[in-house]
């Protein structure tokens, strides 16, 4: 992974913003409408809806947060270690454990009260849970204001680091401050690295790239190192280190022989031995810079010796640059990058995985069979193009032809100057349609005969049938009988819609309404000339069985009943039985309502399943037209009330007509609280 991976993680929102986004989110995403009245397990239901999407969200926020920052175990350990000198890996580690740590809770959180709300037994008392578990929650996101403006203030960092590939090819600038190290950058690469004759000009590691044997290169330039232990360095100092250490590269160590940097030779001759440690296993290049002002030749003896002991070094390259005059630098670009190559084919021809790809690879070298000599072939229409082409003879395009003969509309193009055949002389021959007498379509299918002379039986069997006597319209192919069939079904299509649509404010036929009785029923199978009988003898036995029945209950009811004599005269009569199909019989024989003992002792008439004698809608009206007309009116009232979704008539409560979230933007005159 290199660090253009880290640039694409989402701003951390602070505290309140989360709260806020959370907050707004469960009032747009769950209902809002809840009423007393409701049974008890929809309003359970509503509050813990509430407290479950809330905690979904929560957790949805802050596992994108946790995702989405890197795992320093995962990284590189180029990355790891730069995320450790630039952020404190601790801290780092601890922000994102207390996130972790927060949704934890916060699920902990909404799984108790989601169990305590099942066990809620007013609409007060679910409301004041839902309430308790949100504020909970909240109060546990407050607590990581500091861990979020943390991870916010690293993600930002994070975006404006250069992009580092920790495993491609790769040229490390190191050197001691003010050497010329970003100068050579800016000569080979595009990078634009700020240059200034002071030191620690150079921060931060800067990256550019380089194009060599089609290959593409990085450019590295590293803050200054200066000579004292790691203990010592700061930040800035130490990123150079990480880039050191943990970089596969071809390393350039820059040194100013003329001491303008600030620096004696001595002292970078000995910083070089400091980190020498840390080219262990790379390619080594030593940038004698600024020649134009001292050269290597141009040294006391003194100092000259220490250089030399660096330059004998095994597997150290010397090169003299000016990047002020520019003298050496494609030299040294180029010796820097083949060192650097041959150092990789180097370690891949060591390694074990050669063995495998070796066996695989074989080079074929071709041998001459004899001694004759093969010329290439060109094909004549090709060296002809190519001499008209030389000589400037333009090509003649069927525009151009269209153009010289009267232009679009005009000229008719002749299509058979393309044809292909044996002899090109007849291309232009006229096609004949009747030779010696005979239509030349006749040859084409030899059958013909036999087929027309099908078709005629056919047509003769048809008419023989009265095939086309009737006036239903004749359908000639697939097409017109798909085309017709889609045509009724869309028109039946249509009907049903319209039958819907009209039947949509209809009221519906009840089950009820189509009852009939015995008398009825037998009246109708005798005017249809049918025997109902046997039908009338089934219906009696079957109501006398029924009427023991419920004779034999009556009487084991009243001798329980205390009251009973009473009780039946009250309540015994007008009461009919609710059958599906009731037998003609005289009032007297109508058993009357069961009767049971309550708990005081006293009797009390059971609630049947039979309809009431009177209609209740019809008290106080004249007819059922007055009713119909009084319910309609109802109605009409009460549509604005439920346009506005109001509970009834004394409800005037006003809701919130758009949450706090559509407030937010650009501010204009008026008022603010509502922020």
């Amino acid at each position: 992974m290199s660090t253009s991976g880290l640039k694409a993680i989402a701003p951390v929102p602070t505290a309140n913003d989360f709260l806020d986004i959370v907050l707004s989110k469960t009032q747009r995403k769950t209902p809002t409408v809840i009423h007393k009245n409701f049974q008890i397990s929809r309003i359970r239901k509503f509050y813990m809806r509430k407290v479950k999407f809330t905690q979904e969200s929560f957790d949805e926020k802050l596992g994108g947060i946790l995702n989405e920052f890197p795992m320093l175990d995962d990284l590189h350990p180029f990355l790891s270690s730069l995320i450790n000198v630039l952020y404190d890996k601790n801290h780092y580690k601890l922000a994102l454990g207390q996130l972790r740590t927060a949704r934890h809770l916060i699920d902990s959180v909404a799984r108790d009260y989601v169990r305590l709300l099942k066990f809620g037994d007013s609409l007060y008392r679910c409301k004041q849970l839902k309430r308790a578990a949100l504020g909970r929650m909240a109060t546990i996101m407050k607590r990581q204001k500091d861990p979020l403006a943390y991870l916010e203030q690293v993600r930002q960092h994070m975006s404006r680091l250069p992009a580092i590939d920790p495993n491609t090819r790769t040229l490390l600038i190191c050197g001691y401050p003010n050497v010329g190290k970003s100068s050579f950058i800016n000569k080979v690469t595009r990078a634009d690295v700020d240059v200034q004759p002071y030191a620690f000009t150079t921060k931060s590691l800067f990256v550019g790239h380089l194009d060599y044997k089609y290959l593409r290169w990085q450019v590295i330039d590293t803050p200054g190192v200066l000579d004292h232990p790691l203990e010592e360095m700061n930040t800035i100092e130490m990123q150079s280190i990480t880039a050191l250490a943990h970089l596969k590269s071809c390393i350039l160590y820059f040194m100013d022989l003329s001491e303008q940097c600030g620096y004696s030779v001595e002292a970078q001759c000995k910083l070089f031995h400091s980190i020498k440690p840390l080219f262990a296993n790379k390619p080594t290049v030593l940038v004698i810079n600024k020649v134009d002002v001292m050269r290597l030749d141009d040294l006391s003896p003194e100092s000259r010796a220490l250089v030399d002991e660096i330059i004998n070094k095994e597997g150290v390259i010397c090169v003299q640059v000016s990047c002020y005059t520019e003298e050496g630098v494609m030299e040294l670009k180029t010796k820097a990058c083949d060192a650097l190559l041959a150092h990789r084919v180097g370690n891949k021809i060591k390694g074990t995985k050669i063995n495998s790809v070796i066996n695989r690879i074989h080079v074929a070298q071709p041998k001459t069979r004899d001694d004759i000599s093969r010329e290439s072939f060109i094909p004549e229409a090709v060296k002809v193009r190519l001499e008209q082409k030389r000589a400037g003879v333009k090509r003649r395009l069927e525009r151009d032809i269209e153009a010289e003969e009267g232009g679009p509309g005009v000229y008719n193009i002749n299509l058979k100057k393309n044809y292909i055949l044996e002899n090109p002389e007849w291309k232009f021959d006229i096609m004949p349609e009747i030779m010696d007498g005979k239509n030349i379509a006749d040859f084409i299918d030899p059958d013909i005969e036999e087929k027309l002379e099908a078709l005629e039986r056919e047509e003769e069997r048809l008419i023989a049938e009265g095939f086309y006597d009737s006036e239903e319209e004749m359908i000639d192919s697939d097409e017109e009988r798909e085309a017709a069939e889609f045509q009724v079904g869309l028109e039946k299509k249509l009907l049903s819609q319209a039958t819907k649509k009209s039947m949509k404010h209809n009221a519906r036929l009840p089950r009820t309404a189509g009852l009939r009785t015995l008398s009825e029923l037998s009246a109708s199978l005798t005017k249809a000339g049918l025997d109902p009988s046997r039908i009338e003898q089934r219906a009696e036995l079957i109501a006398k069985a029924r009427g023991l029945e419920r004779k034999r209950k009556r009487d084991e009811e009243m001798d329980v009943d205390e009251d009973g004599e009473s009780g039946e005269e009250e309540d015994g009569e007008g009461r009919e039985g609710g059958d599906w199909m009731d037998v003609d019989r005289e009032d007297d024989e109508r058993s009357p309502p069961k009767r049971r003992k309550s708990n005081t002792g006293t009797a009390v008439t059971a609630a049947g399943k039979h309809a009431p004698r009177t209609n209740r809608q019809m008290a106080g009206m004249r007819d059922q037209s007055q009713a119909s007309k009084a319910i309609k009116l109802r109605n009409l009232g009460q549509r604005e009330r439920n346009m506005h979704a109001k509970a009834g008539e004394s409800d005037r409560a006003i809701r919130v007509k758009m949450p706090k979230h559509l407030f937010s933007g650009k501010r204009k005159a008026g008022k603010t609280q509502r922020r």
